[in-house]
């Protein structure tokens, strides 16, 4: 037994040698700030020596020795002391917090992939001096300023960031702190931007299940498909621009714009001619993946309950896994008529904060699967909430995700910790540097033959950033790279919401 103990004891005495050595280093880089430096100081000072405990009984030395506890981490001691931003080019654009403690770890979120950076910043006063593995406690305190759409982006990307300092501190993967998990791999559905060539586009989702390995599918299915056939839309030229196209649903910018008009208010219709095209696009696309792989279908366009029905309906030869936001999603009724009416299943969500806004869908059986994106629904905790209520209720839940790998592994944990789960969207496929903005801290990819792998040996989120790579990728609007904000440090306002 005593040689047992010996061959453990110099393995640990060298990794200590080796902890003693990098703690050193890094005292003695200027860049290093002062707390952090006392904090190492500290840490040094507070170290058990192996060495000392060869006298002392075996129990004791078993107990030092297989102990794995971060030495560097007192979680009840740990203190929000900063928070800083970095603006990444990710789908468009994508804002990234880092939460620091006084301990020397922090903390990673998202602000929601289009969302604004301030949604998050202006909760910086809020949080300092607070310590964040009081996770459920501070959510509730700032989730008054969390909403529906990009809005619910701040709160959401200070909760993750807050799960990742939780689970570093106490030195476990956020899936366990959500209760466990229920699986090692979270199967993705890959997103695939619609081509204005069906043989294409049937040639690229095809490359999607050889070669990438995805097991289910997403692709974009709407009007702009046949816009330019003459005799497909009805009432397509009023909502035309300057170059006589029309414009897109994502044309926000002017608000009375057809992007920004409610489905029921477009008048909007689809032709007989316009539906056989759309048919004969999904056909070509089905002949390519076969009926195996769950295909699943986004982006229709605005208009009214009818057409959504219509739409639909013409879709069912093809199996489709899911039609997507079809109507706004607040219009729980709209919803129920069109489930009611189709055999596709239903879904929606993306843009829903907090669980009080999925209830009467859920409640009223008015979607088949439910949606939520993490970065909206109010982060990892809440969105399992979401899930358990939709599972007591009998509706699945599919996660519909399109930031960084920072929100993507939120969303692996949260998955894991959610037995209703049934797949997560991938945005950025085509993206090559996409998952080398940040490195696993574990011993397993970010992503395996179209599977996320569930970090099983890293704490928190389970990666960390690449710094290189995420500054080759900054957003031409943004202002450095996790520079200072001291001027969101001063709360200015009463919060309270009652008397």
């Amino acid at each position: 037994m005593k040689s047992i103990i010996n061959q453990i004891t110099e393995k640990f005495k060298a990794e200590e040698k080796a902890e003693a050595a990098a703690m050193q280093a890094e005292m003695q880089n200027p860049s290093t700030g002062e707390d952090r430096r006392n904090f190492l100081k500290k840490a040094a000072l507070g170290g058990l020596a192996l060495g000392g405990l060869m006298s002392a009984p075996i129990e004791d030395v078993m107990a030092h020795t297989t102990s794995r506890v971060n030495r560097n981490s007192k979680p009840s001691e740990l203190k929000i002391t900063d928070m800083r931003v970095a603006v990444l080019n990710v789908t468009g654009r994508q804002p990234v917090i880092r939460i620091d403690t006084n301990q020397g770890i922090y903390g990673l979120g998202d602000v929601r992939d289009g969302g604004d950076e301030r949604y998050a910043l202006m909760l910086k006063s809020r949080l300092l001096g607070e310590n964040p593995c009081n996770v459920e406690m501070l959510w509730k305190k700032i989730r008054q300023f969390g909403y529906h759409g990009r809005q619910g982006g701040g709160v959401c990307a200070v909760e993750m960031a807050l799960w990742d300092l939780a689970g570093k501190a106490y030195g476990v993967p956020a899936w366990q702190l959500l209760g466990g998990r229920y699986r090692d791999k979270i199967r993705l559905y890959a997103d695939t931007p619609g081509a204005r060539n069906p043989e294409e586009f049937a040639k690229t989702m095809d490359k999607r299940v050889k070669d990438q390995g995805f097991t289910w599918l997403k692709m974009d299915l709407g009007i702009h498909v046949v816009a330019e056939q003459p005799g497909a839309i009805v009432n397509s030229k009023f909502w035309s621009g300057e170059d006589g196209k029309m414009k897109g649903q994502y044309d926000t910018r002017d608000y009375m714009s057809y992007g920004s008009t409610l489905h029921p208010f477009t008048q909007v219709q689809i032709t007989e001619k316009g539906l056989e095209g759309l048919a004969e696009y999904v056909e070509q696309v089905r002949n390519a993946v076969g009926y195996e792989i769950p295909l699943s279908s986004d982006h229709f366009g605005h208009f009214d309950v009818n057409n959504s029905i219509r739409f639909a309906r013409k879709m069912e030869p093809y199996r489709l896994a899911w039609v997507e936001d079809m109507v706004p999603w607040f219009n729980t009724e709209q919803w129920k008529v069109v489930t009611q009416a189709i055999e596709t299943p239903t879904i929606t969500g993306e843009d829903i904060f907090s669980l009080k806004g999925f209830k009467p869908l859920i409640d009223a059986q008015a979607v088949d699967l439910i949606h939520p994106d993490l970065g909206t629904s109010g982060g990892l905790l809440e969105t399992k909430r979401i899930g358990d209520y939709a599972e007591e209720n009998g509706i699945a839940m599919a996660m519909h995700q399109a930031g960084s790998p920072i929100t993507f592994m939120a969303n692996v944990h949260c998955a894991a910790a959610t037995q209703n789960f049934l797949s997560l969207e991938h945005h950025s496929v085509d993206d090559p540097w996409w998952e080398k903005l940040v490195k696993p801290t574990g011993k397993q990819p970010l992503i395996t033959k179209g599977f996320a792998n569930v970090p099983l040996d890293a704490p928190g989120l389970g990666i960390e950033l690449n710094d290189e790579v995420m500054k080759q990728h900054l957003h031409p609007t943004a202002k450095g790279y996790f520079e200072p904000t001291p001027e969101w440090n001063e709360k200015r306002s009463h919060d309270r919401l009652w008397s």
